[in-house]
């Protein structure tokens, strides 16, 4: 389904002023043909006042074809059943009264930007020409040619490694091609957010939380350090791409996808808070004990080059114990002076 701009119908202020004119016109017939006043006689002076009532019964039908696009909209149009173009420039058509907007999303309610019923009424054209009801059924469906933020809503879906996490996803994306939107899919909106759905358990089983040893997120064959928290910008830009795919024949553009929530699952996130904690913890420690053994060697070395103090075997391994428990303690070290001899 190719998409068909309908550019040359803005001729709604001129249709306007036409239609007013012949209202005008038969109301001065009919006055003037029941008052006596026109210089005709017998059928033809009923003929002029039956034209004038029908007229003026069914004039306003003509109205039905006025269309008032703003910036960033569109309307789908469509003529006892066959599709015929799309009003997508702002300004004042008046189309053929028979055309019938088509817009299968435009009741659609999702957690996104621009599905809010700001209760916004049409221009005072429609309003004559149609009853309330018609009036909200004819606004609502305009399709929106802006840029959409679509928040899932957060998910619980398996890592690489099996431990369950909730993430969550903001998706920015539009419409640009409306025969596409409304033909090819049954609901563009729905359609969007099952896919984003989709896409995103498919990439998040490729990472796992934190990094982790032997895993391939690339599909290379080579283990590396991708991770759901320390790659959100490459696992984001994989979603978008993703759900791009499978979007691309609604007629939708994804222009960004971030990652607005990600944790552990309730169920796992204290145990798997313990374990970052206790890994933190094996870390430090390493650390310090690395320092500690480097400070005790330039320690004996700073003592045997300056040749300051003799000390044999035992009183360097007892050096050695001491220094590493005041380096590597918990807690500060409590100094005790020996005023005798060491023995």
């Amino acid at each position: 389904m190719n998409e068909i701009i309908l550019s040359k119908r803005k001729n709604g202020m001129g249709m306007f002023i036409l239609i007013c004119l012949l209202y005008l016109a038969s109301i001065v017939l009919f006055v003037g043909a029941a008052s006596y006043e026109l210089p005709i006689r017998g059928a033809l002076r009923g003929l002029v006042m039956a034209i004038s009532v029908i007229w003026f019964c069914v004039g306003w039908f003509l109205y039905l074809g006025l269309k008032v696009i703003r910036p960033q909209e569109a309307l789908v149009l469509t003529l006892f059943g066959k599709y015929v173009g799309t009003l997508k420039e702002e300004g004042f058509y008046w189309v053929n009264p028979f055309c019938v907007a088509v817009n299968p999303a435009a009741r659609t309610r999702l957690s996104q930007s621009g599905d809010v019923d700001s209760g916004d009424k049409t221009s005072l054209l429609t309003t004559l020409a149609t009853s309330g009801k018609q009036t909200g059924e004819i606004s609502s469906k305009k399709i929106s040619l802006k840029v959409m933020t679509l928040s899932n809503s957060r998910q619980k879906i398996n890592d690489c490694l099996g431990n369950p996490v909730e993430i969550g996803i903001a998706v920015m994306w539009r419409v640009t091609d409306t025969a596409k939107a409304v033909f090819n899919v049954d609901n563009y909106k729905e359609y969007l957010s099952l896919q984003c759905d989709s896409a995103l358990r498919e990439i998040v089983r490729i990472y796992p939380y934190d990094v982790a040893p032997g895993v391939d997120t690339t599909g290379d064959g080579i283990a590396d350090e991708g991770s759901l928290r320390g790659s959100s910008e490459l696992v984001a830009r994989r979603i978008k791409d993703e759900i791009q795919s499978k979007v691309t024949d609604a007629g939708l553009e994804i222009l960004e996808a971030r990652i607005t929530y990600l944790a552990y699952a309730p169920e796992i996130a204290a145990v798997m808070l313990q374990r970052q904690q206790a890994s933190a913890i094996i870390d430090a420690r390493k650390m310090i004990v690395d320092g500690a053994v480097g400070m005790v060697e330039m320690a004996l070395d700073r003592l045997a080059e300056n040749n300051t103090v003799e000390l044999d075997e035992e009183r360097k391994a007892a050096m050695v114990s001491n220094l590493l428990v005041v380096l590597c303690g918990s807690k500060d070290a409590q100094p005790i002076v020996n005023s005798g001899s060491l023995y």
